[in-house]
């Protein structure tokens, strides 16, 4: 459901203008087509944390890669909870969901695929598991897919402002 993300009352600077609602195919554009994004996880202790990351479109979600061993992965591991966010030429977007590691062969191979037509990169899906078979000691990855719950897009006129809230 696509809404205004201000009202008359607290708009100022905002569009309270329904006309400038851009729709969930605009966001989902910017997602697909965006060369890298911006995820923030919570650390155990509550700090926030912040790191780029490449981002693909696959089974109708954003999804990423990390290392296991890596300080977000433990952070998702504790907590799902996580924030997307990926600037675009007409829209700037923050995606706020929770992330779930993949772990069906099948999902594993059509996010893989998505790496290796978007990015070039060649990851190898064996036993359950994604590796990098051309770097140095053939090192495992994790995919996740992020289930969004709310997402919001700023135009970049800086007046336009839309809020996405998913059943």
């Amino acid at each position: 459901m696509a809404e205004l993300l201000f009202g008359e009352t607290d708009a100022t600077p905002f569009s309270t203008d329904e006309a400038t609602l851009k729709s969930w195919d605009q966001a989902r554009a910017c997602l697909e087509s965006t060369p890298k994004a911006w995820l923030s996880t919570v650390r155990p202790d509550g700090r926030p944390h912040a790191t780029p990351l490449l981002l693909v479109w696959a089974d109708d979600a954003p999804c990423f890669t990390i290392r296991p061993g890596s300080r977000k992965s433990g952070n998702l591991a504790l907590n799902p909870h996580c924030v997307i966010t990926v600037p675009g030429e007409t829209l700037d977007l923050v995606v706020e969901g929770e992330a779930s590691r993949l772990d069906d062969e099948a999902e594993l191979q059509r996010v893989a695929d998505a790496f290796k037509a978007k990015y070039g990169w060649e990851l190898v899906v064996r036993d359950g598991s994604v590796y990098e078979d051309g770097f140095p000691g053939t090192p495992e990855y994790g995919f996740y897919r992020i289930t969004p719950a709310r997402a919001f897009g700023y135009g970049s006129d800086g007046l336009t402002a839309t809020r996405w809230r998913f059943a």
